[in-house]
């Protein structure tokens, strides 16, 4: 059991709303209160598990009444047994509850502790999916967003998953989530097989709690969760509006992103929901299937205010009767725009084949199907590959040229962005061409068809003809993704290898883990390790060590360079090592890594733990030595080339075409090796 540290000034307040930002250049801290884990019969080993994820020493308490301000900084874990005694009289100011079950164990969770929690995380020890804890409390606790990415996107979309087991959809999941920014879980669609034979009529909370932990388990884009009414399409029953709020409130519980609520629900129910909604966002939604409503009524704008009081996202979808009241439609999403600059942003759509114009021309999580699912949530669904070929076809989407220009090889990377254009349905071609002669790249840019181009090695960012950078591209002094502005000549330089490396970074771990922790980059040189120093300081690291360089410019501040042997044995135990060399130096890691061992892993029970650092080896090629062994057999969680080029990847499309491609489909198309 780890010592139990204390920190004099405790935050105990929840703060109002996240400030956790998952595609900016800083982490938020989230919710500053004490975390408290309710755990399972012989399952108090989550508890270390959940204090390693987020980079705090932890222990055991026999109530909730033991647990005060002085152990700010620590995981608590109380039994469940024991917490039933007062979890509903502790200090909410203080701590933040979150009931561990694990489904394995052959009983659901036990109710009043599910109610009585804030929180409610479910797992199995075998296998136990440790990506799944981390991504659920920094989510959980407001240090990551991902709803304050996507609202900046020019386009979103979700896919439904209308399968009555989400089993089935597992297989297939990184094909069918290709193109999408979140995936739903139809919760009226599930059916619950009974000892007996047949379905239980509603699904139990147990049954779709496990559904939602087992799509948890297998992607990483947001869940919209969802119990779609019989008058909507559904088959959810509209004679019990509170049972709607039990199992809404659950998946708010259990860190389902987006809550989508319908707005015939009862005011009292859906203002409960908002103002209990923590980090998930409400979808306040709307459908008629009557065939009578009209865009240009009263009744529209009644229905919009009616919705917005209590959304984040407000979705209205109607059946009609003629192909033009789809340009009523969007007279009606232009209104709105004007008239609510602030939001919330609205989703609009209309049914059927006469609607699907609408849904190429919605921008805000239009509703999208996959030819691998066995029926469309809604008449007229398109996949996301014919919207693109709609908008191709309008011209809304016109065709470009993108390239990677450098040291490649051509034909895997080219091979794998057409397998993505192709999947996607974007008209797009791509090429890979070297680097050639000064003024290459310049050349490219100025090509009519250009779309834009990833760039390795990077170019610096003082180019000329690049007169716009992020913020990221100008601080690191590199551009490796050049994105043509939309409709525009103007150029952007950006930057996304930081993205991917912190993406890395934060797979097994959340991003409170960094915070003032110490951490060692080694490189040959300040510009091959500026990227690792721009991702560290996104998570708020404390002192940056360095060896084979000295960093300059605006990154310079808090690094200091090793100097001797001596210099090394004085740092405390650093919590991330990153090594930026060559493939021929690679190996010189390894002594390092074995200085600050954390010693061999053990795995007590079914759930691993102990694995409290980080390393990561950027370097690509044939190498002397295997860092990445020494690192696993020296009680590093260690990530290599593979991970950060996926992560980068993600990051690139989402910077060149705007569409997700997630991280599980470019492992899947890349094979085993990354180009």
């Amino acid at each position: 059991m780890a010592t139990k540290q204390l920190q004099s000034e405790p935050t105990p307040a929840r703060p109002k709303s996240t400030n956790g930002v998952i595609n900016g250049s800083k982490a938020g801290t989230g919710d500053t209160r004490i975390v408290v884990i309710v755990y399972g019969s012989e399952q108090e080993n989550i508890v270390s598990v959940f204090a390693d994820v987020l980079g705090k020493p932890f222990r055991l308490a026999a109530r909730f009444s033991s647990v005060g301000i002085e152990d700010h900084g620590t995981v608590i874990g109380v039994a469940a047994k024991d917490a039933k005694v007062d979890i509903r009289s502790r200090n909410t100011m203080v701590m933040v509850v979150i009931n561990a079950h694990c489904v394995g164990l052959g009983m659901p969770p036990d109710v009043d502790l599910s109610e009585a929690s804030d929180y409610e995380f479910l797992y199995t020890e075998a296998p136990f999916f440790r990506r799944d804890l981390s991504r659920f409390i920094a989510f959980t606790l407001g240090q990551i967003s991902h709803h304050e990415a996507l609202i900046t996107k020019p386009r979103t979309y979700f896919i439904s998953t209308t399968f009555p087991d989400v089993r089935t959809a597992l297989s297939n999941l990184d094909i069918l989530s290709v193109g999408s920014d979140a995936v739903e879980i139809r919760v009226d669609l599930l059916k619950e097989p009974l000892s007996e034979g047949g379905f239980n009529a509603v699904p139990s909370l147990s049954y779709v709690g496990e559904q939602v932990m087992l799509l948890r388990q297998r992607t990483e884009l947001p869940i919209i969760f969802t119990t779609r009414c019989t008058r909507e399409n559904g088959r959810f029953p509209m004679d019990n509006p509170d049972l709607y709020y039990q199992y809404l409130y659950r998946a708010i519980q259990w860190g389902c992103e987006y809550i989508d609520v319908e707005v015939w629900l009862p005011e009292e129910i859906r203002k409960k929901l908002f103002e209990r909604r923590g980090n998930s966002r409400i979808i306040s939604a709307f459908h008629d299937f009557s065939g009578t409503f009209k865009w240009p009524s009263p009744q529209a704008q009644t229905i919009f205010q009616e919705s917005r009081k209590y959304g984040d996202i407000v979705k209205m979808i109607t059946i009609i009767n003629s192909i033009s009241e789809n340009y009523e439609l969007e007279y009606f999403r232009s209104q709105i725009k004007v008239n609510y600059p602030d939001g919330p942003p609205l989703s609009a759509v209309n049914m059927g084949q006469l609607g699907q114009l609408s849904r190429a021309l919605n921008t805000v999580f239009s509703p999208i199907t996959h030819p691998l699912l066995p029926i469309v949530a809604a008449p007229g669904q398109m996949s996301a590959a014919e919207i693109n070929g709609a908008l191709s076809t309008m011209g809304q989407l016109p065709k470009k040229n993108i390239y990677a220009i450098g040291s490649f090889r051509s034909t895997p990377q080219a091979t794998f962005f057409e397998k993505c254009f192709n999947e996607l349905g974007l008209p797009h071609k791509f090429a890979s061409i070297g680097r050639g002669v000064k003024g290459t790249v310049e050349a490219f840019c100025l090509q009519p068809n250009f779309g834009g181009a990833y760039i390795n090695p990077p170019l610096p960012s003082s180019q000329p003809y690049i007169p716009m950078l992020s913020d990221a591209a100008r601080t690191i002094g590199a551009i490796d993704t050049i994105v043509r502005g939309e409709g525009t000549n103007t150029f952007t330089g950006d930057n996304a290898t930081w993205k991917g490396i912190r993406a890395t970074l934060t797979r097994d771990f959340a991003p409170s883990a960094y915070k003032d922790r110490a951490a060692i980059i080694l490189s040959s040189n300040g510009e091959d390790a500026a990227s690792a120093i721009f991702a560290l300081r996104s998570l708020n690291i404390g002192k940056i060590y360095t060896v084979g360089f000295k960093a300059q410019g605006p990154l310079a501040s808090g690094v200091e360079p090793f100097t001797s042997i001596e210099s090394v044995q004085r740092v405390d135990q650093p919590f991330a090592i990153i090594s930026a060399l060559p493939p021929e130096k690679s190996h010189l890691v390894q002594p390092l890594l074995r200085h600050f061992s954390n010693g061999r892993q053990r795995e007590d029970g079914k759930v691993q733990v102990g694995k409290r650092k980080v390393f990561v080896d950027l370097a690509n090629g044939p190498r002397k030595g295997d860092p990445l062994a020494v690192a696993e057999a020296s009680g590093w969680t260690a990530y290599g080339v593979a991970d950060t080029s996926a992560f980068t990847t993600v990051e690139t499309l989402r910077l060149l075409v705007g569409q997700n491609v997630p991280y599980s489909f470019v492992r899947l198309a890349s094979g085993q090796g990354l180009y």
